[in-house]
């Protein structure tokens, strides 16, 4: 059974693109772990994430880290990209309406291509830290917004989704957010622990 992880830097956690097999130091590593260590050869795990990807990127990909790769599961984490681009000096975030849009392409087309895959959706987030304060007013809410087009998208194509934006506020509450999100967006090992709680007892229901 193929299992893939796709997204951007969150998923991708330093991955050696030159090794197939290696799925970085992140959540992905963390299930294959647990997985693998329960059912011995039973599955077979690719982790295609990108830093830096919004879901143009990704979408840009659906052949090569996609369909070509035929998996049995598909597991997508984006959207804090889509937002964070904006406050670069040469802005290039994609808007919510937009992100909707390519977002159910992206998905139309794999179940088109591969009509018995499994997905699940994951929920963009992020916290008030280092990387995030300096425009936190907007970038909470424009996330937030990104993150309920995934859950749309989901709701849509009836994929299963999972949340982790009140699990990691609710977690931040007594550590302060860099406990869990170094700079407000990329996930500390503990980080990457939580969310590899919230997938497998998604996977299972799977």
């Amino acid at each position: 059974m193929k299992i893939l992880f796709q997204g951007d830097s969150i998923t991708d956690s330093g991955r050696i693109r030159e090794k197939e097999d290696h799925m970085g130091v992140g959540y992905p590593m963390l299930i294959k772990a647990s997985l693998g260590f329960e059912a011995p050869g039973k599955y077979e795990f690719f982790n295609k994430g990108i830093g830096g990807n919004r879901v143009v990127d990704v979408y840009a990909r659906i052949k090569r880290d996609f369909i070509n790769i035929r998996p049995d599961i598909i597991s997508i984490l984006v959207g804090v990209n889509d937002v964070w681009h904006e406050f670069k000096p040469s802005p290039n975030g994609v808007d919510a309406e937009k992100f909707y849009k390519i977002y159910d392409m992206l998905i139309t087309e794999i179940k088109e291509e591969l009509p018995d895959v499994k997905m699940m959706i994951l929920e963009p987030f992020v916290l008030k830290a280092h990387g995030t304060e300096e425009n936190w007013d907007v970038f909470r809410p424009e996330v937030e917004k990104r993150a309920e087009m995934a859950r749309k998208i989901a709701e849509k194509h009836n994929i299963l989704f999972v949340p982790l934006q009140k699990g990691f506020d609710k977690l931040s509450e007594k550590t302060g957010a860099n406990y869990w999100l170094e700079d407000g967006v990329h996930p500390t090992p503990m980080g990457h622990e939580y969310i590899k709680t919230e997938w497998i007892k998604a996977f299972k229901k799977l």
